[in-house]
């Protein structure tokens, strides 16, 4: 199985049940940050000895993967910050701060080069915490991981100036070669062939039962935000499996939301994104114009995927392009309780 996909090359990606993106997009940036905090307190662990220093870390790494989990899918209530991981933090910080000798609370970092790794990761995790503000105003974030994040940076601050407190100096590093156990490399081979046969197996598809309880889903929504839409499903090939039309929907939203979900799997993103690279200059520009007239560029088409696959397609009409985009966004975030 090769690791590359090439479904980045043009410069989109796309997070958990959501439209393609691009990379350059805040969340996305939040998360490239998170994921090198993690890999510089993965340099500090690697330098600690078993205690209860590098047990802390390998901890915070893990609430730094929940705070992940909740930026590429901030719809599933599970991804959530274990309870009391801020007062944990602020316990830490109390605590070291006590041992500190006078002064060592406004030192220069590099006292030592662990103290100088921490204040480099502390560094990042301030970056981190000023990405995951700017989401927050963007596309709301979780409450509590706004105050770890905030705590992290605190936490790392202290434990750097405790480290050069101590006056540790690493030993000189030599490379060490740890033979692979045979029970290890028999597990990560049967979690590949696990992997493999699921995705091979995996037959999840867009089909006339499926489109009626995703409609379904979508109308109750629709309704709960007092919308009259029409809500049309289409297989990955573009042909039409469904389209309803709720009570009070405008006639000519019945074309659009078709010609929406049409578009959606012809270019393999949302017509959303579409619209902005269909302006005058943009990669796309007079595309609504091929394609016999069937290519809309205004909110509210969203290809439906599974595992990066596009299974279907997704349009909805009746209201402004932002507002028909963000329930056909709520209709792709059901879709995994559907399949």
């Amino acid at each position: 199985m090769n690791i590359y996909t090439k479904n980045g090359d043009g410069g989109m990606t796309s997070l958990v049940h959501g439209p393609s993106i691009p990379k350059s997009d805040d969340r996305i940036e939040l998360l490239g940050t998170l994921d090198e905090l993690i890999s510089h307190l993965g340099l500090v662990k690697a330098d600690l000895s078993p205690g209860r220093e590098k047990t802390l870390l390998e901890a915070i790494q893990k609430d730094l993967l929940a705070v992940v989990a909740l930026t590429e899918d901030p719809h599933n209530r599970k991804n959530r910050l274990e309870e009391g991981a801020v007062e944990k933090l602020e316990a830490e910080i109390d605590a070291i701060r006590e041992t500190l000798p006078a002064g060592k609370e406004e030192a220069l970092p590099g006292g030592n080069r662990l103290s100088a790794r921490v204040s480099v990761a502390r560094s990042v995790a301030r970056r981190a915490e000023r990405r995951l503000s700017t989401v927050s105003i963007k596309f709301g974030s979780d409450a509590m991981a706004k105050k770890y994040m905030n705590r992290l940076g605190d936490y790392l601050y202290v434990l750097a100036r405790s480290m050069e407190a101590e006056e540790t100096e690493l030993p000189e590093e030599k490379p060490v070669l740890k033979p692979q156990k045979e029970t290890e490399m028999t597990e990560k081979n049967n979690a590949l062939i696990e992997e493999i046969l699921r995705r091979v197996n995996d037959n999840r598809k867009i089909n006339l039962e499926t489109a009626k309880k995703l409609t379904e889903k979508i109308e109750e929504e629709a309704r709960r935000r007092g919308k009259q839409a029409v809500i049309a499903v289409c297989g990955p090939e573009g042909n039409p499996i469904s389209v309803h039309v709720m009570d009070g929907a405008f006639l000519v939203s019945f074309d659009v939301a078709m010609k929406k979900a049409y578009t959606s799997v012809a270019v393999k993103m949302s017509t959303k994104e579409l619209s902005v690279l269909a302006q005058p200059g943009g990669t796309f520009y007079g595309v609504d114009k091929m394609d016999g007239g069937k290519i809309v560029i205004f909110g509210g088409g969203i290809p439906l995927k599974v595992d990066g696959r596009i299974i279907g397609g997704l349009g909805i009409s009746g209201g402004t392009g932002e507002e028909d985009h963000s329930l056909a966004e709520y209709g792709l975030s059901v879709l995994p309780e559907i399949l």
